[in-house]
C-alpha cells in the first residue's frame, strides 16, 4: 500500500504519519503546501524514514497532484489539506473555498483517472451545525453554520455524488475538537497556552460555556487510520471521544497548569456573533461497532499537552513569531483585547 496523505506536515496529518509509521509497513507520501500552519520541522523525524517522502505544493493544483500519483504508485489517499480554522474564515472565506471544496474535486478527479483503491476525506463535527441536546449521529443533517464548517460540508457533498455517480471508493471521517502537541498556536488550547506561558491574558468568548468535546490528535489519527482500513464505502464515520467540557473549564485546567489565575482571563464579546455554534455532540457507536475507541484520558493528555509546549518552545515560538500570525491576532483580537493583545 501506498498512501498520499495531503496535509501531512499539519497538526492531524503529521500525527497521522506517524502513526502509519509506527503502525502498517506502509509507503507514505506527503503533500501539503506549507501554509502557515504547515511545519516541516513537524516531520523531522518522519523524514528520516526510507518509507516517506515529502512533496510540496497544494492540493488544488491537478498537474503536481496527478504527477505525484503517477511517480509513486499511490493506491491511497487521505485527506486531511485543508483551511482550518473558524476565526480567519471569518476574515476571509476564499482560501477555504478553494482548498476544502475545489481542491476535493482535483483529488476526487485523480482517483477517478488512476483507479484509487480507497479515498478518506478528513471532515468535522462543525458541518452538523449546534446541538442543545442529545448527540448527532452520522445521520443527522448537514447544517454548518460558519464559513468554514460551510467549505467543509461542500466538500462533503462532491464526495457523496462521486460515490453514487462515478463509484469513487470513498469515506468521510467527522472528527471532533482535537488538542495534542505540535498545534498551531490559533486554537484555542495551543493559543492560550502559549499566551499563558508568556503571561499575557487569554480571550474568552463571552461566558466561556460554549461546549465541546476534545480527542487527543493520536486518538483522531487511529480512527482516521480504523476507517480507512475498515470503513464502508460511502460512508462516514464521527471520530471523537465523548468527552463534553466547556470552553471555561478547559481554560481553568490551562490556568493551573501554568500557574497562572484567573486574572490572566479576559472575557471579550464573542465576534462570531451567530455563527459561533453553542455544543457540540455526537455518538462514535458507528466506528467503536467496527472495533475501534479513543484511548487518552482528557485531563491528564491536556495537562501532558501544556507540559508539552513547555518543553518545545524552540517549536512554537518562531510560528508566533511570524508577520503572518501578528496581522491575524492583531486583525480578530485587537479590537476586543486591545492593550492586553
Amino acid at each position: 500500500m501506498t498512501i498520499l496523505i495531503t496535509g501531512g506536515a499539519g497538526f492531524i496529518g503529521s500525527a497521522f504519519v506517524r502513526l502509519c509509521r509506527s503502525a502498517t509497513d506502509s509507503r507514505i507520501v506527503i503533500l501539503d503546501a506549507l501554509t502557515y500552519a504547515g511545519n516541516l520541522s513537524t516531520l523531522e523525524t518522519d523524514l528520516k524514514d526510507s518509507r516517506v517522502k515529502f512533496f510540496p505544493g497544494k492540493i488544488q493544483d491537478a498537474t503536481v497532484v496527478e504527477g505525484i500519483i503517477a511517480a509513486e504508485g499511490v493506491t491511497h489517499i487521505v485527506n486531511f489539506a485543508a483551511e482550518s480554522h473558524n476565526d480567519r474564515a471569518m476574515l476571509e472565506a476564499g482560501s477555504f473555498i478553494q482548498t476544502d471544496v475545489y481542491g476535493v474535486y482535483i483529488l476526487l478527479e485523480a482517483c477517478r483517472k488512476f483507479k484509487i483503491e480507497r479515498l478518506l476525506h478528513v471532515s468535522t463535527d462543525e458541518v452538523y451545525g449546534s446541538i442543545d441536546v442529545g448527540e448527532f449521529t452520522e445521520s443527522s443533517p448537514i447544517e454548518p453554520n460558519t464559513p468554514y464548517s460551510a467549505s467543509k460540508a461542500g466538500g462533503e457533498l462532491q464526495i457523496r455524488a462521486a460515490v453514487k455517480a462515478h463509484g469513487i471508493p470513498a469515506v468521510v471521517t467527522r472528527g471532533g475538537n482535537t488538542y495534542g502537541p505540535y498545534h498551531f498556536p490559533e486554537k484555542l488550547i495551543p493559543f492560550f497556552i502559549s499566551r499563558l506561558i508568556d503571561g499575557k491574558k487569554v480571550p474568552v468568548y463571552g461566558d466561556g460555556t460554549q461546549v465541546r468535546e476534545w480527542i487527543h490528535c493520536e486518538d483522531h489519527a487511529g480512527g482516521i487510520l480504523h476507517a480507512l482500513q475498515h470503513g464502508k464505502v460511502g460512508e462516514s464515520y464521527n471520530v471523537g471521544d465523548q468527552n463534553e467540557r466547556t470552553n471555561m473549564e478547559v481554560v481553568k485546567i490551562l490556568l493551573e497548569e501554568t500557574g497562572r489565575d484567573e486574572s490572566h482571563i479576559k472575557t471579550i464579546p464573542d465576534p462570531r456573533r451567530g455563527a459561533h455554534d453553542k455544543r457540540y455532540s455526537m455518538t462514535t457507536d458507528k466506528l467503536e461497532a467496527l472495533g475501534w475507541k479513543p484511548k487518552k484520558p482528557f485531563e491528564e493528555s491536556l495537562r501532558d499537552t501544556v507540559r508539552w509546549y513547555k518543553d518545545n518552545e524552540d517549536w512554537w515560538r518562531p510560528l508566533v513569531a511570524t508577520d503572518d500570525y501578528k496581522r491575524f491576532i492583531k486583525a480578530f483580537y485587537g479590537p476586543t483585547l486591545g492593550e492586553d493583545l
